[in-house]
């Protein structure tokens, strides 16, 4: 697999994002439209401002001019919708091709959003699930990719700053959104519609490809869970053990396992994922004990209980096992 020129996943410092530096030609429309509304916000206002400054401290005939009717009526009611409706024009038209519905050969992403957290199924043509994962996005570089947004519950909003605007996921609705990022990179979302409880806490990570690298990852992500070499080897077993008695499998999905469970977030390849907890902590064995632990200390509200019943060596053997699901 290529180096990844990354940046800085959520959770770690640096986080959030630049919003206005487009990385790829979905974003640019948006980064544009973006500063046409700040110039236009600013002008406006500094004709107000001038026109306010004539009609208090201006000579007799502006100040005049400024108090009649005719005025009030062309400011306040023609020059807005003037001004308006030619930014909605100018907007629709830079951004509406970006929502079309998937063309054919063009490649596929269901994320649905959930609280709090992000399921992802990749599609084939006939928009039939290949593949599962959860929080992350895998795509290739240079290449179209068509999200198609759900909500399992309340509405959500996509949004990766630097590779598209945000888009609204609405429950019994099915929004399109369409990405691309021109180089190599990991690039952070967020959830940008308030949805309850720990919102602000509901992030992921696009991680774009060469598209080599790309069909390698897929193929890998094909395959059901393969544990790694770990120095904890010895602890594998121990922490699947562990993972089973603790009633995991009756939420979790690992494939190649008995655990087949579709409420919470698909871990057959947990330990090749960049962040845990929807993208807040980066995935490594301390930070998943803890959260393991007591995921409602990190992040309140989300709907993972607390195992405080398990023991310190429990939490490391588990944390082992996830950590090797490559």
């Amino acid at each position: 697999m290529s180096a990844l020129v990354t940046q800085t996943p959520p959770g770690i410092a640096g986080w959030p994002p630049p919003v206005l530096d487009a990385a790829g030609p979905f974003a640019a429309p948006v980064v544009t439209v973006s500063w046409v509304l700040f110039a236009m916000a600013g002008l406006v206002t500094l004709l107000v401002f001038v026109l306010l400054g004539l009609a208090l401290f201006g000579p007799r005939r502006w100040r005049t001019k400024l108090s009649g009717t005719k005025m009030v009526v062309i400011g306040g009611f023609i020059f807005p919708v003037l001004v308006l409706s030619a930014l909605l024009l100018y907007g629709l038209g830079l951004t509406s091709h970006l929502s079309d519905e998937p063309r054919a050969g063009e490649m596929r992403v269901r994320v649905t959003g959930e609280m709090w957290w992000w399921r992802v199924a990749y599609l084939d043509g006939q928009g039939r699930e290949v593949l599962q994962d959860a929080n992350e996005v895998h795509i290739p570089v240079g290449q179209p990719v068509v999200f198609e947004l759900d909500s399992a519950d309340v509405i959500h909003s996509f949004w990766v700053p630097r590779l598209g605007g945000k888009k609204d996921m609405i429950p019994g609705r099915r929004n399109y959104l369409r990405l691309q990022a021109d180089a190599p990179g990991t690039y952070g979302g967020q959830c940008a519609e308030y949805c309850g409880g720990p919102h602000a806490l509901m992030g992921l990570v696009v991680v774009a490809h060469e598209p080599q690298a790309f069909r390698a990852w897929a193929l890998k992500q094909a395959q059901p869970a393969v544990s790694t070499v770990t120095a904890d080897a010895a602890a594998l077993p121990l922490g699947r053990d562990v993972f089973r008695r603790a009633g995991c499998g009756a939420c979790h999905t690992v494939r190649g396992t008995e655990f087949n469970g579709l409420a919470g977030p698909d871990l057959t390849h947990f330990g090749s994922r960049q962040t845990l907890g929807a993208g807040i902590l980066p995935n490594n064995q301390g930070a998943l004990a803890g959260w393991i632990s007591d995921s409602q200390t990190i992040k309140p509200g989300n709907r993972m209980p607390a195992y405080p019943v398990l023991t310190g060596q429990e939490l490391r053997d588990v944390s082992a096992w996830l950590e090797s699901l490559k």
